[in-house]
């Protein structure tokens, strides 16, 4: 079953399942996720978290169900990996089959800090400038749907913190409903106006993230959200 190509208002996804041999990754999923909402997917490895976000970026066609997989037509991802063109400069990279977007992606590498860097190679940047640059890609193409899988798992704390703050100012300038697949707790709540925990295949718990930001895991509330996804996660603390 093919993503749905027509424009939606939301992403709809009913009765989603992903078989791989006789286990199924995702078993009969539903998920929502309204426009310019920020949704953060926790889960264990082999829950099925990758899988779902491949099936939304239209990745997966081997997904099953008798229900509905809808997205917008509008999507891009960014990856673990900033998955940049060795031997294309930066903003190459970022107009990358785009006709006519130097002007454009100008101002999106301005938007994440690399105004000036338009000519670097990749390997002249650090990892967390490369990342930068992937964020610039996927944004200046203005997505409905924002698909993030791990995006700053490579990265050192300082630079991830960092670039908290970035996705966070970006996503309020630009508005994608976003699908955050990480394995950081903290990452989740600091990031997401809802957190979803994913275990074999079924969403089994959920958390609306309603504490100002900027958020501090001093906060008590943010303990008591904390302890809520470990505890969905299986872990003790």
């Amino acid at each position: 079953m093919a993503p749905n190509a027509s424009l939606v208002s939301t992403v709809q996804v009913r009765e989603l399942v992903r078989r791989y041999d006789d286990r199924a990754v995702l078993d009969g999923l539903d998920l929502d996720i309204a426009p310019g909402e920020f949704v953060a997917l926790l889960g264990k490895s082999g829950s099925g978290k990758s899988t779902l976000l491949r099936a939304l970026a239209g990745l997966d066609y081997d997904v099953e169900g008798s229900g509905e997989l809808a997205v917008p037509e509008n999507v891009s991802v960014v990856f673990q990996d900033s998955r940049l063109l060795p031997w294309a400069r930066v903003l190459d990279n970022v107009v990358l089959g785009l006709s006519g977007a130097d002007d454009r992606g100008l101002r999106s590498l301005d938007e994440v800090g690399l105004a000036g860097r338009e000519q670097a190679w990749p390997n002249e940047l650090s990892g967390g400038e490369q990342q930068r640059v992937a964020l610039a890609r996927s944004l200046v193409r203005e997505p409905e749907l924002l698909l993030a899988d791990e995006p700053f798992g490579a990265l050192d704390a300082l630079t991830r913190l960092k670039m908290h703050v970035l996705l966070r100012k970006l996503c309020a300038a630009h508005q994608p409903a976003v699908l955050l697949v990480t394995h950081d707790v903290d990452e989740a709540i600091v990031l997401a106006d809802r957190v979803i925990v994913l275990d074999t295949g079924r969403i089994v718990a959920e958390e609306t993230i309603s504490l100002p930001a900027p958020r501090s895991a001093a906060d008590p509330g943010f303990a008591a959200v904390r302890s809520r996804l470990l505890d969905a996660l299986g872990v003790s603390v």
